[in-house]
């Protein structure tokens, strides 16, 4: 840029006192403004150059913030259900135990007891003594889901019920007297319908009415198992000596450490303390097995085999108990080990269905 001051000859009206130098402002006409015709060329390229940048980056620079930003700014996210599916089962179970418990305790004036289940208990009558009935061995028999967050449980309970309380007569003895006070106990059921919802993070529950009396679960058929019958539990069969040293040092202690009737890498713990003194293995029911043939050797190393052992194992009452363990053996060495103390005995394999092709014809 040239210099916006220059130095001319001095006229004698531009003479100051004192001052031995003589200046004049340049007025000629490429200076506009203080600027020069280049500067503002290069001021016009940059502030283009400026508007071509921020066209480009705007929608960038936007995303990246919409991006982010914090998730309450953002678009509304809809809330989780309060009760998802599978929840409050087992919190919906242990809830109707402890309302039927409730309701068959409940006699004249006990509404309030009832009503921490169900509010509505309030306005309902209830007659009889409190206490008259009591329920032992309460337990959920059957659990399902109506609703989401409804449950339907079904409560077992053995009850009790004191005999009726009738005025004497001299027509009846002592023994019947006795006889009709005596309690009645029997086994029924009760269903309890249970609402559940979770709020700040804690699960609530509620009955939704008063519990109604149902009948039994209905019974089904056992399925078939891959054992063969059972048959006596021969003293020289080399299954029968395994499963009775395993499940002597299994259920009394004895027989020596259980770790050496079990197969390598089987861990099964004895039972502590032992509950029994002695056992007696009765009977056997071999996988694949259909006769009652005696058997005396041991197959190839790595042959497993799966048993059902019935035996009678004798208390410190000297009283015998019945038991029954399905177990899995395996062949090693000449001798049978244990390898599994099954869960359950297996059941059959289904049947593969078969699809009779007709021969063509012609």
């Amino acid at each position: 840029m040239k210099s916006l001051i220059r130095r001319r000859p001095a006229g004698p009206e531009d003479t100051v006192p004192g001052d031995g130098q003589d200046w004049a402002v340049d007025s000629r006409p490429e200076d506009v403004g203080g600027w020069s015709s280049g500067a503002q060329a290069n001021t016009s390229a940059l502030l283009r150059w400026c508007a071509w940048a921020l066209l480009i980056l705007g929608p960038l620079l936007a995303g990246a913030a919409l991006v982010a930003a914090p998730s309450g700014t953002g678009t509304p996210v809809a809330p989780a259900p309060s009760v998802p599916s599978t929840a409050g089962s087992q919190g919906s179970a242990g809830f109707a135990v402890l309302f039927v418990d409730a309701y068959l305790r409940a006699g004249e004036g006990d509404q309030e007891q009832l009503a921490a289940y169900y509010p509505d208990a309030t306005g309902i009558r209830l007659e009889g003594a409190p206490g008259r009935r009591t329920g032992q061995q309460l337990t959920v028999v059957r659990l399902r889901q109506t609703s989401p967050g409804i449950w339907s449980v079904t409560v077992a309970a053995r009850v009790r019920e004191s005999g009726p309380s009738a005025a004497p007569t001299p027509k009846r003895t002592s023994a019947e007297k006795r006889q009709e006070a005596a309690p009645v106990e029997r086994l029924r059921y009760f269903q309890v319908p249970v609402a559940t919802t979770v709020t700040g993070g804690a699960s609530g529950y509620v009955a939704l009415s008063m519990p109604a009396e149902v009948a039994a679960p209905p019974r089904v058929a056992s399925p078939e198992l891959l054992y063969g019958p059972q048959r006596p539990a021969a003293p020289g069969d080399p299954r029968t000596q395994a499963v009775t040293e395993f499940l002597t040092a299994y259920l009394t202690g004895r027989a020596g450490d259980i770790d050496r009737y079990l197969a390598p890498g089987t861990r099964i713990t004895p039972i502590s303390p032992a509950p029994y003194t002695g056992i007696a293995v009765d009977h056997l029911a071999v996988e694949g097995e259909r006769g009652g043939e005696a058997t005396t050797t041991v197959p190839a190393d790595g042959t497993r085999l799966r048993l059902l052992v019935s035996l009678r194992a004798t208390g410190s009452d000297t009283v015998r108990r019945p038991l029954a363990y399905a177990l899995t053996l395996t062949a090693r060495a000449g001798r049978w080990e244990i390898a599994e103390l099954d869960g359950a005995p297996t059941p059959a394999p289904a049947p593969l269905a078969t699809t009779a092709s007709a021969a063509p014809t012609t």
